[in-house]
């Protein structure tokens, strides 16, 4: 079974991506592949001007999948999630995620690499990596261009979730409606802002806003990847902190 659908809509000007995985819409290392997959067939279309990434169910993801943070999957899996990262900040259309309930840790991740965040007023945001004595990565690098640095500092360390009034209040939700109005008010905002546009307008132009955010994340990133790798995956504590989660039990730190 895919762990994504794609759709088309406005005349094939919009491709709806949806994850769709049984707990929660979890980024696993298929669901990474197959977007990425589906963002490069996306791109031949020169007539796309919207990508949109959305959950399937109440909720759009309660993050990357932890067993594949173990410390003999994750230096697999953390490349090719950067690599979607990298994906979304090129491609040629605007981009953005359509957020309902709970949206967390990679989840989050994918969510920041989009142009635009519209929500839902249950959304609720949140980075919960430090608990499980990690941190992370992607969201190190592109959350302070939403928040600001002490904001992301505060969201990736204490690891809070933020419900959606917080991030519309900071400026970083272009869109904010009732659950139940929120699939017709992102119709209205596409058909209102993009319909009327030119899609070879909308490419040049998102790649323009997007210059300085790429060129900091294809420099930060691999610099971040490694201190995760090589760093953070060689401490006891990361370690224990996956483990604890898997055995569903208390982590025993010891701070080194």
């Amino acid at each position: 079974m895919s762990s994504i659908t794609v759709r088309l809509e406005a005349e094939g000007t919009w491709a709806a991506f949806e994850l769709r995985h049984p707990k929660g819409n979890i980024v696993t290392a298929e669901m990474i592949g197959e977007l990425r997959t589906g963002l490069e067939i996306a791109r031949q279309n020169t007539h796309l001007k919207l990508v949109t990434l959305e959950g399937h169910g109440p909720d759009f993801s309660f993050g990357a999948s932890v067993p594949e943070h173990a410390a003999d999957e994750i230096r697999r899996v953390l490349p090719e999630m950067h690599r979607l990262i990298e994906d979304l900040l090129d491609m040629p259309a605007a981009t953005a995620a359509i957020v309902r309930g709970r949206c967390l840790g990679g989840g989050l991740e994918l969510v920041l690499a989009c142009d635009f965040i519209f929500a839902s007023r249950d959304a609720v945001f949140g980075l919960p990596e430090i608990a499980l004595g990690v941190f992370p990565p992607a969201a190190a690098v592109l959350l302070p261009a939403r928040l600001g640095t002490p904001r992301a500092t505060s969201a990736i360390v204490t690891g809070r979730p933020m419900p959606a009034a917080d991030w519309h209040g900071a400026g970083a939700i272009e869109l904010l409606s009732e659950p139940d109005a929120l699939a017709g008010d992102v119709a209205q905002w596409v058909a209102e802002h993009l319909a009327p546009t030119s899609a070879a307008a909308i490419r040049h132009a998102t790649a323009a806003v997007r210059v300085a955010l790429r060129a900091h994340a294809r420099a930060t990133l691999p610099v971040v990847e490694q201190l995760y790798l090589d760093d953070l995956m060689r401490t006891a504590d990361a370690v224990e902190g996956i483990t604890a989660f898997m055995e569903k039990r208390p982590p025993q730190w010891k701070d080194r």
